[in-house]
């Protein structure tokens, strides 16, 4: 059996190494920024996505992979070394983790606190406000939100901070009533 807590320990520990170094250099708003942009080019590239995961591409690719990407992205020296050094130890596929870690740590150096806010239509500005100060009044921290729309909810919002899940979809209540009317 596949020990999965392996990985993410991994990627805790480079991410803990990351951020001890850019903490050290001053260079940790670089550095997030530069997380940021590999979480949302992981995202977007299937490709990027192969590269990081498959066992088909050397160390060697995945370091020169990596060498460039940061390189044309414009990442620090900070990141751009990093990145060569998660490729050259076999830890690519690391990588989304290491990021997670990372803006988890980032945010609570600045006190700051991350929020998945999903609604079932986008929220306009006044919802987003109106969101943010409820979200900063129950937590006690800001909260850094990031939206988004899943139709499927049908209606109402979905919050999820850390590992808690607050849910106030209608989809969920609709589930919940279907599931008192088969117990019933």
């Amino acid at each position: 059996m596949a020990d999965d807590s392996r990985t993410s320990d991994v990627g805790g520990r480079y991410a803990r190494a990351l951020f001890d170094l850019a903490n050290e250099t001053a260079t940790i708003r670089a550095v997030a920024d530069d997380m940021a942009s590999l979480r949302r080019m992981r995202a977007d590239s299937s490709d990027l996505r192969t590269l990081l995961a498959s066992p088909a591409f050397t160390s060697a690719d995945k370091v020169n992979a990596l060498g460039a990407l940061a390189a044309k992205a414009g990442f620090s020296d900070t990141t751009r070394k990093f990145l060569g050094l998660l490729a050259s130890n076999g830890r690519a596929a690391a990588l989304p983790d290491v990021i997670t870690a990372f803006e988890a740590l980032d945010a609570a150096a600045r006190g700051a606190v991350s929020a998945v806010v999903t609604t079932a239509a986008p929220m306009s500005a006044a919802q987003s406000k109106a969101v943010a100060a409820a979200l900063q009044s129950a937590l006690g921290k800001a909260p850094e939100i990031e939206t988004r729309v899943d139709p499927a909810l049908l209606g109402g919002i979905r919050v999820r901070v850390g590992s808690k899940l607050f849910d106030a979809s209608l989809r969920s209540k609709l589930d919940s009533l279907k599931f008192a009317l088969k117990r019933a």
